[in-house]
């Protein structure tokens, strides 16, 4: 099994690998020049997004500056849009459906590490350096006609249902069900959305 591999099955996976390190650069560089092009250049926006994403539906209007970790792992459906200054860590699937509005500064996170410190790292290796950090991910996926407010962070592994409103602010740490407004830390079910 690859650590790419490895990685998209929630295993713990070597960051510092060679094929997920020129991915990783490959990404960097694409979202770079994402983040420069003309405001007005949707032509070559739309062609940087193609190769940079892993797929997306009609109708997709990213605000940049947008960061993300390797950009093949997020998939879009129709009509959406994501303001700017937003960050989706996105080592495992970021799977979003139609008609979703993703305010400025949202984060998306789909990988976390071990919570004890030795275990994040391990041994020093003989010349002292270290290896990269442990890691593990967790997918995840965000219904149609979902609104997620402004520096909302969505930790890894949540499903988000259909015709959802993340207040903004909120930090999402466990599912929330479909036809409902939700806010808070954590963020909790407030109301229906009829």
């Amino acid at each position: 099994m690859t650590e790419r591999e490895k990685m998209l099955a929630g295993q713990i996976y070597d960051c510092g690998d060679r094929e997920l390190l020129e991915r990783w650069h490959r990404a960097k560089d694409l979202m770079r020049d994402y983040n420069r092009v003309d405001s007005g250049d949707l032509e070559e926006k739309g062609r940087i997004l193609r190769e940079l994403l892993g797929g997306q539906g009609k109708n997709l209007w990213i605000t940049p500056p947008f960061f993300v970790d390797y950009g093949d792992n997020i998939y879009f459906g129709n009509n959406c849009e994501v303001n700017m200054n937003c960050t989706f860590l996105d080592d495992n699937r970021i799977v979003i459906g139609d008609n979703a509005l993703i305010a400025p500064n949202v984060q998306i996170y789909t990988a976390f590490h071990p919570t004890n410190g030795a275990d994040r790292f391990g041994s020093p290796r003989e010349d002292g350096s270290f290896e990269f950090c442990r890691t593990q991910t967790a997918p995840v996926i965000i219904g149609d006609c979902v609104w997620i407010g402004g520096g909302a962070i969505i930790l890894p592994g949540v499903t988000i249902g259909n015709n959802v409103v993340i207040g903004a602010g909120s930090v999402v740490t466990r599912d929330i069900p479909d036809h409902c407004v939700a806010w808070g830390n954590p963020c909790r079910v407030r109301r229906e959305n009829g």
